[in-house]
C-alpha cells in the first residue's frame, strides 16, 4: 500500500535503511528469482541493438530502457524475471549489473532515525543526501530571500495531483537570476535580456539532475559578487532553473527513503503496480507527451509502461504548464516545417537535463532528419563536450529516436537552440550522493556556456 503523501517526509525517509548503487557486473548466468522475491533486487541487463528498428521494437515491447547506450548493446532495467522475459521476446541479454545496497552515512540533518523533522525544510534529505521535493521548494523561497535583487521564483502551474486535489499535489515552481533590473523576470517574451531556461527532473528518478539544479542555483546567487563570469551572466541575460519538472512522480520517489522507487512518469493513471516497479507503474511520460511528433517513436502503448506517451499530446498539466511557460519566455521565432531554419537573430536557449547516458543531444530526436540549424545546434553540442567530455549528436545518431520530447519541442515550436544532456551514471543508475558534486562540476561549464550565448546562439 502506497505511504500517504507529505510534503515535510524526512522523518519517514530516514527510517529506511538500505541505498543503491551498481555492483561490479556479476556473471551472466540468470539471478534467482526466489532472491529476487524477498530482495526486491533489480538489474541492468545489457542487450544488443544494433540498429534502430531493434532499439524502437525493445522499447514498445514494454522493457524499462534506460536512457544509456554503449556502441551497439542498450541497458534495460528489470528483476530476476527479465532476462528470461527479453529472451522469449527475441533479444540476447549478454550480461547483467546488479544494483545492490550501499553503507552511505544517515544525513547529518537527520542523524536519529527517530527524529520527528529536520531542523528546516530546506535540510530534508533523502538516499544519503538527495534533496526531497520540500526541500528543493524552501530552497528557491531562501535564495529569493537572501538574495531579492537577484532572485524571483516562479508559480507556473499545478501538478496533476493537485488539479485532482489540491490539497495532494504540488505546485510547478522556477526561479529566475539575474541582476534585477526594470522589466526583468516579467512573464513577457519581448524581455529587456536574452533567457536561458535549466530544467531537470522530468524524468523523477533522475535523482543527480535535480541536485545539479540546486547546485547551479547557489553558484549563480551566491558566487555574484565574487565570481566575474557569474556578474557578466547575470548582468547581461535571465537564468531560469526548473529544478523538479515532475514534483508527484518526485514525491514517489523520495517515499523509497534509501531505496528510492523508480518512478519515471507523473501520477496519472491506475491499474498499475504500487509501488512502481521498473517495468510496471502508472503516470504518463512528460518527455514523450509534448505535440511535437508525438506518438511517433521511442514509446510504449501500454498505460503502465516506461514510455508510454499518455492518451493524446500535451494530455498532462506538467506538460501544458511548461509550454505555457515556455511561451511566455520565449518568442515563436521559426517558421512551419521540419527543415525550416530558426533566423540567426533568434533570442534563447534551454537545457533539459537527463541521465545516465554521458551525451550531449540536440534535434530532432523524432528522427534523424537534420533541423534547418543543424550545423550551428551541431557546433554548440560539439562546444559542451569540451567541458563535460561527452559524445554529441542528435538522439538516433548515438542513443535512440524518441518523440514529444521537450527539447523537440522547444526548438519545432519556438526555434530557440535546444538541447538535452544526459549526466552520466557515475557507476548507477542512483548514483552515491557524493558522486553529485563531480557531476555537476563537470557540467557546469557547459551549462554556462550555454546560458552566454542565449543572446544570438544561431549568430
Amino acid at each position: 500500500m502506497r505511504l500517504p503523501r507529505t510534503r515535510k517526509v524526512g522523518c519517514v525517509l530516514v527510517a529506511v535503511a538500505a541505498a543503491l548503487a551498481l555492483s561490479a557486473p556479476a556473471a551472466t548466468a540468470d539471478p534467482s528469482p526466489r532472491a529476487s522475491a524477498t530482495s526486491q533486487q533489480l538489474y541492468i541487463y545489457r542487450v544488443p541493438a544494433p540498429t534502430e528498428a531493434a532499439a524502437q521494437r525493445l522499447i514498445s515491447s514494454g522493457f524499462d530502457v534506460l536512457e544509456r547506450r554503449s556502441g551497439a548493446d542498450l541497458f534495460v532495467l528489470g528483476d530476476a524475471g527479465s532476462a528470461a522475459t527479453l529472451r522469449a521476446a527475441g533479444f540476447a541479454p549478454s550480461s547483467t549489473q546488479a544494483l545492490a545496497p550501499a553503507n552511505w552515512a544517515t544525513p547529518k540533518s537527520q542523524s536519529s532515525p527517530f527524529a520527528v523533522a529536520p531542523a528546516a525544510a530546506v535540510d530534508e534529505t533523502y538516499d544519503g543526501g538527495y534533496h526531497t521535493l520540500n526541500a528543493q521548494y524552501a530552497h528557491l523561497d531562501l535564495i529569493a530571500a537572501n538574495h531579492p535583487d537577484l532572485a524571483t521564483v516562479v508559480d507556473y502551474g499545478n501538478s496533476y495531483l493537485k488539479t485532482r486535489n489540491s490539497s495532494a499535489g504540488y505546485d510547478l515552481k522556477a526561479i529566475c537570476l539575474t541582476h534585477k533590473q526594470a522589466g526583468d523576470c516579467a512573464l513577457t517574451p519581448n524581455a529587456p535580456k536574452p533567457r536561458f531556461l535549466l530544467m531537470t527532473q522530468i524524468h523523477a528518478r533522475e535523482i543527480v539532475t535535480g541536485d545539479i539544479s540546486w547546485r547551479f542555483i547557489d553558484h549563480l546567487a551566491n558566487d555574484y559578487a565574487t565570481d566575474s563570469s557569474v556578474s557578466t551572466l547575470l548582468n547581461s541575460t535571465e537564468v531560469w532553473v526548473i529544478p523538479v519538472v515532475n514534483p508527484d512522480g518526485v514525491a514517489e520517489v523520495q517515499l523509497g527513503g534509501n531505496r528510492p522507487y523508480l518512478q519515471r512518469k507523473n501520477e496519472h493513471g491506475s491499474g498499475c503496480s504500487n509501488p512502481p516497479t521498473a517495468s510496471n507503474q502508472l503516470g504518463v511520460d512528460l518527455n514523450r507527451n509534448t505535440s511535437t511528433h508525438w506518438h511517433t517513436t521511442g514509446i510504449d502503448t501500454s498505460t503502465c509502461g516506461q514510455q508510454y506517451p499518455g492518451a493524446s499530446a500535451n494530455s498532462e498539466p506538467e506538460t501544458t504548464a511548461i509550454e505555457a511557460l515556455f511561451r511566455e519566455l520565449f518568442a515563436d521565432q521559426r517558421g512551419t516545417g521540419d527543415s525550416t531554419a530558426a533566423p540567426a537573430t533568434t533570442r534563447g536557449a534551454m537545457i533539459t537535463m537527463h541521465s545516465d547516458a554521458g551525451m550531449n543531444l540536440f534535434p530532432w530526436g523524432w528522427s534523424n532528419t537534420h533541423t534547418g540549424n543543424d550545423a550551428k545546434l551541431r557546433a554548440i553540442a560539439a562546444k559542451m563536450s569540451t567541458y563535460n567530455h561527452y559524445p554529441y549528436g542528435q538522439p538516433g545518431e548515438i542513443l535512440y529516436n524518441a518523440s514529444g520530447t521537450s527539447d523537440d519541442w522547444a526548438y519545432g515550436e519556438l526555434g530557440i537552440a535546444s538541447f538535452t544532456i544526459e549526466v552520466d551514471s557515475c557507476g548507477s543508475f542512483t548514483p552515491a550522493y557524493s558522486c553529485t558534486a563531480g557531476q555537476y562540476s563537470k557540467n557546469l561549464g557547459a551549462l554556462m556556456y550555454v546560458a552566454g550565448i542565449a543572446k544570438a546562439p544561431y549568430a
